[in-house]
């Protein structure tokens, strides 16, 4: 089987390297990563991958304008997003699931059982 790519996307350094490391070690995943709204696009359009995990509350960019940006090119409309979020709500979901969100992770989240959400919120088995 080919591995997974994953793409996160969070202004955060350690955030990205405890997702990136989990999300390697225990799924086998091929993780890049992205500091902004901005790099994530170019790197989504260049690397197409399987799914992105993308941060809502960045400088600049924030995630929901990155998402609109992704789902308004072509090449990138049709990868999946889940976003990691500190935004739990019931109606901040609503809102994400109204957007075509495919899923959600809370901020912090466990990273002994990210993979597992992630793969869950996806289909994916791993």
């Amino acid at each position: 089987m080919v591995n997974k790519r994953i793409l996160i996307i969070d202004d955060e350094d350690d955030i990205r390297e405890v997702a990136q490391l989990t999300l390697e070690a225990v799924g086998g995943f091929e993780v890049f990563t992205a500091e902004s709204g901005s790099e994530g696009l170019v790197k989504a359009q260049a690397e197409q991958p399987d799914a992105i995990l993308l941060d809502v509350m960045m400088p600049e960019m924030d995630g929901i304008t990155t998402f609109k940006n992704l789902q308004a090119n072509p090449v990138t409309s049709n990868i999946p997003v889940i976003l990691l979020t500190a935004k739990v709500q019931a109606s901040d979901q609503r809102r994400f699931a109204e957007l075509g969100i495919t899923g959600m992770v809370a901020k912090p989240f466990d990273p002994m059982t990210l993979t597992e959400k992630v793969a869950e919120a996806l289909g994916w088995q791993y």
